[in-house]
């Protein structure tokens, strides 16, 4: 499977994207989870007023790594798909790759835009931390565990990417 030097670069951003967007996406799920109790989503007894925050600010930055880096993949992912002129008939973990990022991405979109609605809320100088926690915990209890099934089915796909399964001889 021969690439040009552009789909290459394209390749590597995607790759890179995406790299850091299932960092990022794990960080971000420990870190909100960790602020709510198992049971009932209610704030943990750790957070007040007075730091609450503090805390959530500092999740301002990886929330905005997410949504940045997200749809950056999306967009360089099928670039790339587009420019290599590869023949996914004839490679089957691509188009594994492929129908899983299709599949997910309505989904975290959907999730994305309460993630921007967070950024929105921390961007501004004052703001409710009632209104932040409560977003974040609409944002846990709307897809209710398909964050942690996207990360396994991600993490599944670099292997696919690695081994590459069902690839087809042009012979």
């Amino acid at each position: 499977m021969k690439q040009n030097t552009l789909s290459k670069i394209i390749l590597s951003l995607a790759i890179t994207s995406f790299t850091v967007w299932l960092g990022s996406y794990v960080a971000r799920q420990l870190i909100v989870y960790q602020l709510f109790e198992p049971i009932n989503l209610d704030l943990k007894n750790l957070y007040n007023a007075q730091n609450l925050t503090g805390v959530l600010e500092t999740i301002f930055p990886i929330l905005m790594l997410n949504l940045i880096s997200y749809p950056t993949f999306l967009i360089l992912y099928f670039v790339f798909i587009i420019s290599s002129k590869i023949k996914i008939k004839n490679e089957g973990w691509l188009f594994i790759i492929l129908m899983l990022v299709i599949i997910t991405a309505p989904f975290e979109l959907y999730l994305s835009f309460f993630d921007f609605k967070v950024v929105k809320l921390l961007y501004e100088s004052t703001f409710d931390s009632n209104a932040v926690v409560d977003l974040l915990r609409k944002r846990i209890t709307a897809l209710s565990s398909f964050p942690m099934i996207e990360v396994f089915s991600y993490v599944a796909a670099i292997f696919i990417a690695i081994f590459k399964p069902l690839r087809k001889n042009e012979n």
